[in-house]
Order: C-alpha cells, then sequence, then structure tokens
C-alpha cells in the first residue's frame, strides 16, 4: 500500500495546533477490502479518501470503536432508548428507489442540522454537491441509518459496512427536539444493528478528551482505543 503526508494545516478541533493526514493512495482502484483492513489501523474515510492523523507533534486523536458483543448499556442510554420507543429505524441502501424518493428530505435535514449546531464548523454554510461528495464514495456505497417518528424523518446515521463492523460516519438530525437525544441515540441502534448482522465492532471515529465535541464517544464501553500499533 502506498501512503502520502499532506501539508499541516490549522487543525479542526484543538486551537492553536497543526494538522496533519496520512492519506492512502491506491495504485489502480480503491477498494472496499483495502478499507476493512485500514479502519483497523485506525483510519476513517470522506468521500473517496481514507485518512489518518498524522501529526509530528500532537497524539490526541484517537480511534475508538465499542466492542459490540459486550456492549451494555448505562442508566442514562436506557433511558434515552425508552425516551424514543416510538421512533422507528431501518437501513437505507444509498442510491436505491427509496433513497432517491428521500433525498430531499435527508438533504433538508442536512441543512437545518449544520445550520443550526455547526455555523462554525467547516461545512457551514451546507451545500447538497458537498453534502454528496462528503458522504459518498466512488468504490463502497454507504448505507444509512433512516429514523422516523411517525412520517417525519428526524435522523439518518450515514454508516459504512466493513469486513469487522459498521463505522459510524456522520449523524445529523432535526436539532429542534434536542430533549430526545438524538446523536445518541443513533448510536445506539447501530450498536444494535452490529449485534443483527453479526459484527464485532462499531467504529466511532477519533476520541479527542480535550475537545468537547469529540469526547462523548468514551461513554459507549466497553470500548477500544487503537495507539498508533495497537487496539487497547
Amino acid at each position: 500500500m502506498k501512503f502520502g503526508v499532506t501539508q499541516p494545516f490549522s487543525c479542526s478541533y484543538l486551537p492553536d495546533r497543526q494538522e496533519q493526514l496520512l492519506v492512502y493512495i491506491p495504485e489502480q482502484e480503491q477498494h472496499a477490502q483495502s478499507y476493512s483492513k485500514l479502519i483497523q489501523a485506525g483510519f476513517r474515510r470522506s468521500g473517496d479518501q481514507i485518512y489518518r492523523p498524522h501529526c509530528a507533534q500532537c497524539n490526541k486523536c484517537e480511534s475508538i470503536r465499542v466492542q459490540v458483543e459486550h456492549f451494555k448499556a448505562s442508566k442514562s442510554q436506557k433511558r434515552i432508548l425508552n425516551k424514543n420507543s416510538d421512533v422507528t429505524c431501518r437501513m437505507v441502501e444509498y442510491g436505491s428507489d427509496y433513497f432517491i424518493a428521500q433525498r430531499d428530505n435527508y438533504y433538508s435535514l442536512y441543512n437545518d442540522y449544520i445550520s443550526e449546531r455547526h455555523q462554525d464548523g467547516s461545512m457551514y454554510p451546507p451545500e447538497e454537491k458537498q453534502f454528496n461528495d462528503f458522504i459518498h464514495s466512488q468504490w463502497q456505497s454507504p448505507l444509512l441509518l433512516e429514523a422516523k417518528l411517525g412520517d417525519e424523518v428526524i435522523a439518518v446515521a450515514v454508516t459504512d459496512k466493513t469486513e469487522s463492523g459498521f463505522s459510524a460516519f456522520y449523524t445529523f438530525f432535526n436539532p429542534h427536539i434536542a430533549p430526545r437525544s438524538l446523536g445518541t441515540f443513533m448510536i445506539l441502534q447501530q450498536i444494535e444493528f452490529c449485534q443483527t448482522f453479526n459484527l464485532p465492532y462499531l467504529y466511532l471515529g477519533y476520541q479527542i478528551d480535550e475537545c468537547r465535541k469529540m469526547n462523548y464517544k468514551n461513554a459507549f464501553s466497553p470500548n477500544q482505543r487503537f495507539n498508533g500499533e495497537f487496539w487497547v
């Protein structure tokens, strides 16, 4: 496998720090098999790109995965499940007829979420082309875990299926019903789908203890972190 390193740029999560990425460079075509291997070494996907933080003086980003077989919801997580007992979930294939019929609803929900919750982020202002380029890849179509309250789509978790588990790629939801804790709820639903498909792990991306927006993932336990060599 071949890799390249980006130039340093401003870190998206920790102020006054520089970030670099180690990027997988396919010799021919990118294949899902490569992603399945690389995610076990702490890599993530964004669009077609497969990458991992590669910062010379910082190792705060640690890939984290939930050990699904042994997962037990905490008391607060059980309360969230009970609070959303009237919500129905289903997996949708990107590009399917159902997806095409719901695409405008999905983007409208994404638009509201970014505009309300992430005005300080790199994805603001939201654009439909950026949305599609971000979640889709040429070599593997993602799944979308759709949550509905009655006939209304209230949350979508974009999810990649790999050989060792699902990867929670990105979740967006109705920002105006905060008491339902939909971000946590959608992670719990992805864990449940891992159990349904007999997949051992749910990959949650990078845990950054010093970043408020990125330090919630440790609440799903037991979990493992990748230290650069091993999952511990």
